[in-house]
């Protein structure tokens, strides 16, 4: 049997229920093709249940060394039960994963969508459940999976975790290692710390979430450690230790855990799609090259969105790529022009206690560009004296703040600070809009609060600039440092 339709998407994660909803604006001819589970990755085993139990880790951990100060006392009996809080995990979890899940049955009850795995066999056709479907253009939002090496998940098994069955643990044992300091490693190795599990964090690189400024890397491990023990410089090396538990080694160091944490970053789901009978290629990641701001591959009619396509895997990013996919698969299908899009200002956030957040480009992009001190400034605020933070008992880190030299234009940040999910968004809206140092220091600021700790690292980068790039008349009034 074959079904021949405008546009078929691959998956019903963000990207692609993102694609559909530009697709039918279109076209009703279209089908998306999905094997499940239904619910997106961010829903069912990313973004929302990490933040569930990050929640409920910082709660006691705030109740334990904070309240005392503050003369609230009895907190000491306060005790963690982790069976309760995952399954709390995975009662909210199932509620945002219920949405998303609803809107693809909803397609599929409109005959919108198949539930299987879909193989190119030709390039205009993909075959699932024994049909052939056949389309005039193909958006691949196939979604990603953990990196886990094979020879550990076959020697370990069970022992392994990853974000795809951590929350579907009934309990968490004594001690665990956790391989890789980036987003996801570091949010739950600092979580399950919090939580009473004896907690390591390996990873070779010597940085934690992707940090690439050494002035706010530095003072954030150093913050990370305190919690819990980080080695960094080595890749982990696992082996039996007897009694089903397992040895880590890295480096000089060595410990031995009952579980390993494997958060090495994911892989795009495209190995069992046959890409080559499509007539795609791909690199050596096993991913086609594509333009970003039209998300097709080549001069083809095939578009990749969203985590399948390796390149910001982050879900305000699959749902901007699903958007331009959908809108250009659905306009080549109609014989229509695809067109380019603009994309917005790099966002990137880990919800760690501090925040750690990136925005625009990145310190080690800039300064292999243009140059420290020549090209750009850096504007900084260390937190440890900053008055909010200080009432709030989070006075740890510090913001870096980059701005082009000839104008003070906002090209970046990086920063491992309190609430820094909030000024990261700030941040990124004034460089959406073109703005520089002086233009936000025109903006009001509110005392006290967080947001002034902004305003301190952009008039330290605002001393710094040129005459020609200041605002007359503005900034020339002296401000009250907010230490006090």
């Amino acid at each position: 049997m074959t079904r021949k339709v405008d546009v078929c998407i691959l998956g019903a994660g963000s990207a692609g229920l993102y694609a559909t909803g530009q697709v039918s604006r279109k076209t009703k001819d279209f089908l998306i093709i999905d094997p499940g589970p239904l619910g997106t990755t961010c829903a069912r085993v990313g973004c929302m249940p990490s933040k569930v139990l990050i929640q409920a880790a910082d709660d006691i951990f705030r109740a334990r060394h904070a309240f005392a100060r503050e003369g609230i006392h009895g907190a000491e009996a306060l005790r963690v039960s982790i069976p309760e809080v995952l399954a709390h995990v995975r009662k909210m979890r199932d509620g945002f994963a219920s949405g998303p899940a609803g809107k693809a049955e909803k397609l599929e009850s409109h005959g919108k969508l198949i539930r299987g795995a879909a193989r190119f066999v030709a390039p205009n056709a993909v075959e699932v459940n024994d049909e052939r479907i056949e389309a005039k253009a193909f958006i691949i939002a196939t979604g990603s999976k953990p990196v886990v090496p094979a020879a550990w998940q076959e020697q370990f098994g069970e022992r392994i975790l990853t974000t795809e069955n951590l929350f579907e643990q009934e309990d968490l044992p004594e001690s665990i290692a956790v391989l890789g300091m980036g987003v996801i490693g570091l949010e739950m190795g600092q979580a399950i710390s919090r939580l009473g599990v004896d907690v390591v964090g390996v990873d070779m690189a010597d940085t934690i979430a992707g940090l690439t400024d050494d002035g706010v890397s530095y003072p954030a491990i150093s913050l990370f450690r305190e919690e819990f023990p980080i080695w960094l410089g080595a890749p982990a090396e696992l082996e039996e230790a007897g009694d089903g538990r397992i040895r880590v080694k890295a480096g000089d160091n060595e410990k031995v855990v009952d579980k390993v944490l494997v958060a090495l970053g994911r892989k795009p789901n495209l190995d069992g799609l046959n890409l080559a009978a499509a007539g795609i290629e791909v690199n050596e990641r096993g991913v086609p090259a594509f333009d970003t701001a039209t998300q097709r591959i080549g001069e083809t009619h095939f578009f990749i969105a969203g985590d399948a396509d390796g390149h910001r895997q982050i879900l305000h990013e699959a749902a901007d790529d699903g958007r331009i996919a959908g809108f250009n698969a659905a306009a080549l299908a109609k014989g229509e022009k695809v067109r380019k899009f603009r994309r917005k200002v790099p966002l990137a956030i880990v919800f760690s206690d501090p925040n750690i957040a990136m925005v625009g480009q990145t310190f080690a992009h800039l300064d292999a560009t243009l140059g420290e001190d020549e090209g750009f400034i850096v504007g900084e605020r260390d937190f440890s004296t900053q008055a909010r933070a200080r009432v709030m008992q989070e006075n740890r880190g510090v913001l870096h703040i980059y701005a082009r030299m000839e104008d003070g234009l906002i090209l970046g940040a990086e920063m491992c600070m309190p609430r820094a999910e909030h000024i990261a968004h700030e941040l990124a809206w004034a460089m959406e809009r073109g703005l520089t140092v002086a233009d936000l220091i025109a903006m009001p600021f509110y005392h006290p609060v967080v947001e002034e700790g902004l305003q301190n690292a952009l008039h330290d980068a605002y001393h710094q600039l040129p005459d020609s790039a200041k605002m007359a008349g503005i900034v020339d009034v002296p401000f009250a440092d907010d230490d006090a």
